[in-house]
């Protein structure tokens, strides 16, 4: 019985990937994700052309830090996740083609599980690259110094916290708007709810800030990104969780929304006229 789970499983994630992958709806993921890496890639060709470097290797690796927390995880990422998971099934509501899955003898939290694979697949290899990418290019100018920090220093180890701090964006997020995919006819209203929250985190009491994906995330990324004034003095501090709850706390999150997306799945109708 299991070995015929995981088959129907990979059946849909090899079905969804190329829909996911190719969607027409999705370029504009592809075009979040390059903007950072053609960002610090500029930023490499500019700085070989200067004779005299007008920042240090450190102030790079803090560029890096304000550039992840407040684009990828408060932008692309959300939003990418919010593009890609809530159209796993609301985008095939829309094009009235869910029903032929519904049709087949299969377990629709077998069908949940197959459609998250994809999209988080499409999600991981599209944010964690781009992540990659621009924080080895960042640096480059270097030259040996920055080869050097990346071995000899901290800068794989940061890059490591930076691709795992990735991946469980996509994890969490992933979760959070297949549900809202499954749940609401307009995802959007839910997603620009969540958006809010996750944005009015840093100035929330401490107890509220943990009812949210971003705090976690925000504890384990590597490199503290500074807040200026007048921001500072709004901003509430709160002590950071540490890595060992922080990532188990992250995954069963994610783990029970989908739970509950699949209970949702068994027992939700197909009405195309709605």
């Amino acid at each position: 019985m299991k070995g015929m789970w995981l088959r129907q499983i990979l059946s849909v994630l090899r079905l969804e990937l190329k829909k996911t992958a190719l969607s027409k709806r999705g370029w504009w993921v592809y075009i979040l994700a390059l903007m950072p890496v053609v960002l610090t890639l500029l930023h490499w060709l500019f700085e070989l052309r200067r004779s005299h470097g007008h920042h240090s290797l450190g102030d790079d690796s803090v560029v890096f830090a304000g550039i992840f927390l407040f684009f990828y995880l408060r932008g692309a990422i959300f939003f990418g996740c919010m593009g890609i998971f809530s159209n796993l099934f609301r985008g095939e509501m829309l094009e009235k083609t869910l029903h032929y899955y519904y049709l087949t003898p299969m377990r629709r939290e077998l069908l949940v599980a197959g459609k998250y694979l994809s999209g988080l697949s499409v999600a991981m290899v599209v944010f964690v690259g781009s992540t990659a990418a621009s924080f080895l290019m960042i640096g480059r100018h270097f030259g040996a110094a920055w080869t050097d920090y990346l071995v000899h220093g901290p800068g794989l180890g940061q890059l490591g916290s930076y691709m795992l701090v990735a991946a469980l964006a996509c994890v969490g997020y992933g979760a959070v708007f297949l549900m809202c995919g499954l749940l609401f006819k307009n995802p959007m209203i839910p997603a620009a709810v969540v958006f809010v929250w996750e944005n009015l985190n840093p100035f929330l009491p401490t107890l509220l800030k943990k009812i949210s994906v971003i705090f976690y995330l925000k504890s384990l990324c590597p490199v503290e990104v500074p807040v200026p004034p007048p921001f500072s003095v709004m901003v509430i501090d709160a002590d950071p969780t540490p890595a060992w709850i922080a990532v188990p706390g992250l995954l069963a999150v994610s783990a029970i929304v989908l739970v509950y997306a699949a209970i949702c799945a068994r027992q939700s109708e197909i009405s195309y006229g709605e």
